[in-house]
């Protein structure tokens, strides 16, 4: 990449030989190589030294600070997740800064007022509890400030909705339902 800079940047000159095989055309081949290497690192460096660009040991380092690892997986949900840690400050104890807070971590949750001082986490779009749940609560209790009350609240389908869509067992077991997974789905997979 620099090779041809270089020549171009010093043949009108006129005063080195930057022909193949030449003493002056083997060092500006080193140089050249040796202004790649840097080029390239500086390149690493300058990406993973922003949040919004890193993909690897910059999301490392960040991560790091935390005390608990974010639940997002990929670099680009992992940025998000440590963009929202990083905004968490004295005003960030409304509901909504909160949830917001939550989902920008990456965990598919949302954060209800109950009054004085008492939260609800709930699991919008899963039925009963998270497979990572151990690792989603602890992440949610070091987010949120500790006078507040926490509650975890777990969706399980309900008889009366089951008797207000007109589910029997015929149909349960017909459709290849076992009970636990029955009792995961949402109203309107039943």
């Amino acid at each position: 990449m620099y090779e041809a800079y270089l020549r171009a940047l010093l043949a009108p000159l006129g005063i080195y030989d930057l022909t193949e095989g030449s003493v002056s055309g083997a060092e500006l081949c080193g140089l050249a190589a040796g202004l790649d290497g840097v080029s390239a690192a500086l390149e690493t460096v300058e990406r993973e030294s922003l949040t919004a660009t890193a993909e690897g040991e910059g999301l490392d380092r960040r991560e790091a600070l935390f005390a608990r690892r974010p639940a997002a997986v990929t670099p680009e949900e992992r940025r998000k997740a440590i963009a929202a840690l990083l905004q968490i400050d004295g005003d960030s104890l409304t509901p909504a800064a909160i949830d917001q807070t939550i989902l920008g971590c990456g965990i598919r949750a949302r954060a209800l007022e109950r009054g004085e001082g008492r939260l609800r986490v709930i699991f919008p779009d899963v039925g009963g509890q998270p497979p990572e749940f151990e690792q989603i609560r602890d992440i949610v209790l070091d987010i949120l400030p500790c006078h507040l009350e926490v509650e975890f609240y777990f969706r399980y389908l309900l008889w009366d909705e089951c008797e207000q869509l007109g589910c029997t067992w015929d149909a349960v077991e017909a459709a290849g339902y076992s009970w636990d997974l029955f009792q995961m789905l949402s109203p309107e997979e039943a």
